[in-house]
């Protein structure tokens, strides 16, 4: 897994690519919330363009954060999910409570 990080504004985005599995869910966790706490931030912009498989761990990787950003009054957007990413993701429910945006622009206009 690779992640790639860009603040705007009160937006954390974040790139994913490579596998979001239980190797490095927990790696994932703990680099987002660290810079989500450092630039003060309350949304997230999750990039999954790059994602090849993710599984429960990753979910649940997903989920801990909307929870997080949601306790701080912020959204969380996905963005570019290949298909076989997004029909876990509709599966799962993560769908249901966040966004699913074209790109990132249009992923911080509706924050």
């Amino acid at each position: 897994m690779k992640l790639d990080f860009k603040v705007d504004k009160k937006t954390l985005i974040v790139r994913v690519s490579g596998e979001l599995d239980l190797l490095v869910a927990d790696e994932f966790r703990q680099e987002v919330d660290a810079l989500m706490e450092k630039n003060c931030t309350d949304n997230i912009v999750l990039n999954l363009g790059g994602v090849r498989f993710i599984d429960s761990s990753g979910l649940g990787g997903i989920l801990g954060r909307y929870k997080k950003v949601t306790m701080r009054g912020g959204k969380l957007a996905i963005v570019t999910a290949p298909v076989q990413v997004k029909r876990i993701l509709e599966m799962s429910g993560i769908l249901s409570i966040a966004g699913l945006y074209e790109s990132e622009n249009e992923a911080l206009q509706a924050m």
